[in-house]
């Protein structure tokens, strides 16, 4: 029961600040550029969840291997954590459009004591910290095939 309360408090702290900008950037070791993590994509060494909306992948596509879970939808938090379970001890990466609200779950995540997690602060879009997914050439697929490879356990 413990366990379901604390993240019940990383949801509501998810809600609170996912979607303001960030006001500032994490310093530690578990922030890395898309080259990065594309490299430990292609070594099967992390896993990759895109966190923004429908629209945005639709628009842009979405980073190949990249698994589609929107914080704009419901059951964001379960499906989080449920893909840290399929990643089997692997780290999980998170991105967005420009690391704002990557790193603002990211922060709410080690707030709570969560470990096992990576922000790509660039993001698919760049930001002051490198070009991003998308200018760096890397692979992208459509928002349908994203979603027709998504694990059942997180869909």
């Amino acid at each position: 029961m413990a366990h379901f309360l604390t993240r019940r408090m990383v949801v509501t702290t998810l809600v609170a600040t996912a979607v303001m900008p960030s006001l500032g950037s994490a310093q530690t070791s578990d922030i890395w550029s898309v080259g990065q993590v594309f490299e430990a994509l292609k070594t099967d060494q992390i896993r990759l969840i895109d966190v923004r909306s429908r629209a945005e992948w639709d628009e842009t596509g979405l980073a190949e291997g990249a698994w589609a879970i929107s914080l704009h939808e419901d059951r964001f938090p379960e499906r989080l954590f449920a893909a840290r379970d399929l990643a089997d001890g692997r780290p999980v990466a998170l991105t967005c459009a420009t690391g704002g609200r990557s790193g603002s779950v990211m922060r709410s995540l080690r707030q709570a004591g969560y470990s096992g997690f990576i922000d790509v602060s660039e993001g698919m879009l760049g930001s002051s910290l490198g070009p991003g997914w998308i200018a760096a050439g890397l692979p992208v697929v459509d928002m349908e095939t994203a979603l027709a490879t998504l694990p059942d356990s997180l869909a």
